[in-house]
């Protein structure tokens, strides 16, 4: 497949980025960030009204880089996003067709049983700390496990995401991604670090993601924020050339 035409759509966003600051650096700014993003974005928005139209043009960014740089496996015509600066009693996955610039899926997902309770609070690479992970995942191959019909996820941001597939964090169905029982106890169930999501949707939104589709986490994480190599000025230097 030929990513020329999506990147020449998403361009705009990668060289609009602004270089990274240095560590003494304030935390960056948001909507500082997602400064001057292309149509695009405000069509995503459109069809995600519910959605952050900053986090959009963060998650559009970081696909532009990861297009710019040729990931492997990578395919351009869908784009998840996930939004943990809301809390989970919220709906806060969005998967988008880019070629029709529609959305296919607004879900409830679970975070780590460690990232905090109903709002996530911290995030780790590390296996065993039951956390979620941020930043941007190429969706793979899907297999049958314990948790049911299941999507392996490859992390593309080194000592952010990139143990993602060692530690098991997968896309899978789990009944305590239930919103009816949220909103009795206060928020969803937990996963291990795994972006789970309700059983009755799991299938068809696995198959909307698998092979390739880039998923993108989002939390107002500092260190995150200044240090990713998808959303940095210049691409992260190419870096992974």
């Amino acid at each position: 497949m030929n990513p020329l035409p999506y990147l020449r759509l998403l361009l705009p966003c990668l060289l609009a980025v602004p270089a990274a600051p240095s560590r003494a650096a304030p935390a960056p700014d948001l909507a500082a960030l997602a400064e001057g993003p292309p149509l695009r974005v405000e069509q995503l928005a459109q069809a995600a009204p519910a959605a952050d139209r900053n986090v959009l043009a963060l998650a559009a960014r970081a696909m532009a880089c990861a297009l710019q740089r040729r990931e492997p496996g990578l395919d351009p015509r869908r784009l998840g996003v996930i939004d943990y600066s809301r809390p989970s009693t919220e709906p806060r996955l969005w998967v988008f067709d880019l070629d029709r610039q529609t959305l296919l899926f607004e879900e409830w997902v679970a975070h780590g049983r460690n990232s905090g309770d109903n709002l996530t609070r911290s995030f780790s690479n590390r296996e065993g700390s039951y956390m979620s992970s941020l930043g941007a995942f190429v969706a793979q191959e899907t297999y049958s496990g314990g948790n049911g019909y299941s999507l392996r996820l490859r992390g593309l941001e080194p000592g952010f995401n990139d143990r993602a597939r060692e530690r098991a964090i997968v896309i899978h169905g789990a009944p305590y991604v239930n919103p009816v029982a949220a909103r009795v106890q206060g928020r969803l169930g937990r996963s291990l670090g795994c972006p789970a999501v309700r059983p009755a949707v799991a299938r068809p939104l696995i198959d909307s993601l698998r092979g390739g589709t880039l998923v993108f986490a989002y939390y107002p994480d500092p260190e995150w924020l200044r240090h990713s190599q998808l959303l940095e000025g210049h691409c992260g230097q190419l870096a992974a050339r």
